[in-house]
């Protein structure tokens, strides 16, 4: 059993027990499950549900595996060419990992 589902701006394909970052959100300090309701498509045993444009009564849960892990660390170079100017700056998203523990449809 898969899905697809949709969380700011991305689809993911899941099933239970796979591990996905998505983006960092506020959460209370708490929580422990995370529910994704935007569902785009639902497969079970070759029955295939597609949403128009979500799956009615379709969610994804999963619990936090880590609150704020960090991705790997991104560089950008800028350089004028004659000009001895260079700069380098350096990027490490922050996600929330996530475990899927129940599709329910």
């Amino acid at each position: 059993m898969y899905a697809i589902i949709e969380d700011s701006g991305s689809q993911f394909r899941v099933s239970e027990g796979d591990v996905l970052n998505v983006d960092l959100r506020e959460l209370a300090a708490d929580a422990k499950d995370v529910e994704f309701s935007r569902v785009l498509l639902v497969s079970h045993e070759g029955d295939i549900r597609v949403g128009t444009p979500y799956v009615a009564g379709a969610k994804v849960q999963a619990e936090v595996v880590n609150a704020e892990a960090k991705g790997e660390k991104l560089y950008t170079y800028h350089f004028r060419r004659r000009k001895h100017s260079r700069s380098k700056t350096g990027h490490r998203q922050k996600y929330l990992q996530v475990k899927i523990t129940k599709i329910v449809a």
